[in-house]
């Protein structure tokens, strides 16, 4: 049994000699079996690196949303200190606010990243499609 990096176990195709049409079409019927479920293998393990890339992206856009909501409240409050005092204070308040802004905005778009449609598609899986369509087609001939 030979191991595809890119996906579940294949098995080596055995050599077939002088064999009757049920033998052969009892092979193809086994080994067509054995294919679907090894493309479906393949399908539920891209599926669930992909549902991971969503988890981390979802995590990062709420970690940005809450940092950038609390960047909002630091603004707010410097805002508060500059119209109340005229010591440099807020400047401080309104330094820390800018910063927290920053990177909550930087959590935003690494999380927007994440939910690209493109970075989504099961890739793999459709080249394998492709192939196992090659190879029953060749099959059949």
């Amino acid at each position: 049994m030979a191991v595809d990096p890119d996906g579940p176990d294949v098995f080596e195709p055995r050599v077939k000699a002088d064999r009757s049409i049920t033998a052969l079409l009892s092979d193809l019927a086994s080994e067509t079996v054995l294919l679907v479920r090894q493309e479906l293998a393949l399908f539920k393990a891209e599926l669930q690196e992909k549902f991971g890339r969503i988890g981390q992206g979802a995590t990062a856009l709420g970690i940005g949303v809450f940092i950038a909501l609390s960047g909002w409240g630091v603004l707010l409050a410097a805002a508060v200190l500059g119209l109340a005092t005229v010591l440099p204070a807020w400047l401080a308040a309104l330094i820390i606010a800018i910063i927290a802004l920053a990177i909550g905005v930087v959590l935003i778009l690494v999380g927007k990243s994440r939910f690209d449609a493109d970075s989504l598609m099961p890739r793999r899986s459709l080249r394998s499609l492709r192939e196992d369509e090659a190879w029953l087609r060749e099959r059949l001939r």
